[in-house]
């Protein structure tokens, strides 16, 4: 054959069938961008201008490949509906005479056509939208950035790399395809009807119990570390149960609507059922591919934008002044005034000396001991306990004990405690006994209980995990028993620390210096008695760590959330695409005998209507039950804000659910076009 033969043959195909491959091209070069970006995003110098850039790296590394794997499955998924489209073109060749090893050899061509276009639009997009991208990135985080414009090398060799890997798949899969079918199976491959798959009810009910299984995890997991371990688990079942029960329900479903006579023998149900049982796992397949992306979409979205705005909360919380000094103890004896007096006013000099006087100021001291609270007892005896694990980790707490006297001096309040009683702030925990024992220790009376006990105290003491915190009388009595327990290593068991904190009116800038003067004033303990070692942390200081772990966070979940959206969009219009060129004959059929453009149109708004909005509907089912998870998730990050989760869930609900409504009036427009010959129709009279 003449040079030039195949690639000519390749590019009228896609010309003829542009409809189909220039949104699937559109789609290989937009997901090369965005991961181009990405990854250069994560090479770039600029990060070593902002604070946590380490943190940032490693979040925007994890979402390259998050992009990678994604590709990878998305392209082979969508690749199958050119590969229909394209096997009667196909078949039609090898009926002409063209072998099946031509046939490969026009596939080669085919997919490097389509690589080299995917490849070069999308490294040129993602290199002129790079710096866009930084400047948001930089904006979300709050950073600042350089204006200059480069190229990353390493990102786009990676980019190319791994794009081009995944080109190589489609190709050897499709040359599959077409190596193991007969010239007849390809002529007849988009006229072949679907025999509905046996076991529906088997399947059905499995589907049914995978996501009875992920439901039940998302809703009885109670520790946040678990939480993340559980919440992969949750999401394979979910994955597997939304395929099992769409695909195998659907066949139910159809079957269902076939022996409802009244609703199955009328004008538009009869076409609109008739053709989901045409192809009933197809549909079943699309429409749960949706569904997870739709879920994926709504998850990321409502999760990271809750991290975001709620950034300032958990910073504030973690917080509570601008500067906080921790000072951890040797042991109870070295709690007394003298100490204490001896290091605030050392704290309080090195304020004075830049013009700052501590104002708001907290002051508390404190012993924890941690241990596994049953049934209204807690075993602190390290002896005695098992190895910890996530599925034993929820039993164990934190418990603080925190004097009377600090408590009153921080709250304002006028409370009284007789020997053996205690007051009672659970932090993440659900305890209702009226008394607690410790079995090395005392036993408390709890006169007055709380929740999440919000003030200066609850920063020093923020946990996961939650935590119990007991105000008591004496501090020295309340541990009695407890400060001769050790760990394996001899250390003891009880931790004591005090904790300072002040706001000082000082600029940002002042209030990072004064910190650091702190940190150099205590940095050796030999020059005071008593403590161990001690932790400065000023406000001002940790703010860039937590905008760039949250900003990063947030960027990374738009990203993907846009892939995720794309790929989404494109899933349905391939789907309503492909089924218009299958359905048009018969409908062109059905009009020769009679149906009208108005019956046509029912007809499709039935077919939709009765399976287009199933994955929106599930995919909101899978978020509601997912709630409680991500939030379990969300509070390793310290965010407890339920409210503005609930608000951040209920926008990103409302604007999918907007958008997806759009999607379906276009493709269903797009779809009514194909079957009703409404465009061959304009172009006759023309």
């Amino acid at each position: 054959m003449k040079t030039g033969f195949y690639p000519k043959l390749v590019l009228d195909g896609i010309r003829k069938n542009r409809k189909l491959y220039i949104p699937y091209i559109l789609t290989c070069a937009g997901m090369t961008a965005v991961y181009y970006i990405i990854t250069s995003l994560q090479y770039t110098e600029v990060l070593d201008h902002f604070s946590g850039a380490d943190t940032l790296r490693s979040v925007l590394g994890f979402g390259s490949w998050v992009i990678a794997v994604f590709s990878l499955i998305f392209l082979f998924y969508t690749n199958s509906f050119l590969i229909r489209r394209r096997k009667k073109e196909f078949g039609l060749y090898h009926v002409l005479g063209m072998g099946k090893g031509n046939l490969g050899i026009l596939l080669c061509w085919e997919s490097l056509i389509i690589a080299v276009i995917a490849l070069i639009s999308g490294l040129f997009f993602g290199i002129l939208l790079s710096k866009f991208s930084e400047l948001i990135f930089a904006n979300i985080v709050h950073g600042d950035i350089v204006y200059h414009f480069s190229v990353s090398g390493r990102a786009a060799v990676r980019a190319a790399a791994v794009y081009g890997g995944i080109f190589f798949l489609l190709l050897l899969n499709s040359v599959r395809q077409v190596r193991f079918s007969g010239a007849i199976a390809l002529l007849q491959s988009e006229n072949v009807g679907e025999k509905p798959p046996k076991g529906n009810w088997l399947f059905g009910l499995l589907g049914i119990a995978a996501l009875t299984a992920a439901y039940s995890i998302a809703l009885t997991m109670e520790n946040p570390f678990g939480a993340l371990a559980a919440f992969f688990v949750a999401v394979l079942l979910v994955i597997a149960g939304t395929y099992l029960l769409m695909l195998f329900g659907s066949v139910v479903f159809c079957r269902l609507l076939q022996r409802r006579k009244r609703y199955y023998y009328r004008t538009n149900h009869f076409v609109s059922v008739s053709s989901m049982v045409y192809r009933m796992k197809r549909n079943g397949a699309g429409l749960a591919s949706i569904c997870v992306l739709s879920t994926m979409v709504l998850v990321t979205v409502s999760s990271t934008a809750c991290l975001y705005f709620g950034g300032t909360d958990v910073l504030n919380s973690r917080y509570p002044r601008d500067i906080n000094l921790e000072f951890h103890m040797k042991g109870p004896g070295d709690l007394s005034e003298e100490t204490i007096a001896g290091l605030r006013q050392q704290a309080d000099e090195a304020a004075a000396l830049m013009q700052a006087e501590p104002r708001e100021a907290y002051a508390c001291r404190c012993a924890y001991v941690s241990g596994l609270l049953e049934d209204g007892s807690v075993e602190t005896d390290v002896t005695k306990l098992d190895s910890v694990d996530l599925n034993t980790i929820s039993g164990i707490c934190p418990f603080y004990f925190v004097p009377l006297e600090d408590y009153l001096a921080i709250t304002g309040e006028k409370e009284t405690l007789a020997p053996g009683e205690a007051l009672m702030y659970t932090f993440r925990k659900d305890y209702k006994g009226n008394t607690l024992s410790f079995h090395q220790g005392n036993t408390f009376r709890i006169k007055k209980r709380g929740e999440n006990f919000s003030g200066a105290i609850s920063g020093t003491m923020i946990s996961s995990v939650g935590g119990i915190m007991l105000v008591v009388p004496d501090l020295q009595e309340a541990i009695r028993g407890l400060d001769r327990l050790a760990d394996y290593r001899g250390e003891p068991m009880v931790s004591m620390k005090w904790s300072y904190g002040f706001d000082t009116g000082l600029e940002p800038e002042k209030q990072i210096e004064l910190n650091e003067n702190l940190c150099r004033i205590f940095s050796d303990p030999a020059q005071y008695s008593g403590f161990s070692n001690v932790v400065c942390e000023s406000r001002e200081d940790k703010k860039e760590d937590f905008y760039g772990l949250f900003g990063g966070l947030f960027y990374l979940g738009t990203m993907l959330s846009i892939v995720f959206l794309s790929a989404a969009v494109l899933i349905i219009y391939y789907k309503q695409i492909s089924e218009g060129y299958e359905d048009q004959q018969r409908f062109e059929i059905m009009q020769k005998v009679g149906m009208t453009s108005r019956e046509i149109r029912k007809s499709i708004n039935s077919q939709l209507l009765t399976v287009f909005f199933l994955p929106l509907l599930f995919a909101v089912c899978h978020l509601a039950f997912a709630f409680p998870i991500i939030r379990k998730i969300l509070l390793m990050f310290q965010l407890d804000n339920v409210g503005l989760f609930l608000l951040t869930t209920a926008i990103s609900v409302a604007a999918f659910a907007l958008f997806y409504t759009a999607v379906y009036r276009i493709t269903s427009n797009a779809y009514y076009q194909i079957v009703s010959g409404a465009r061959e129709k304009k172009k006759k009279e023309a």
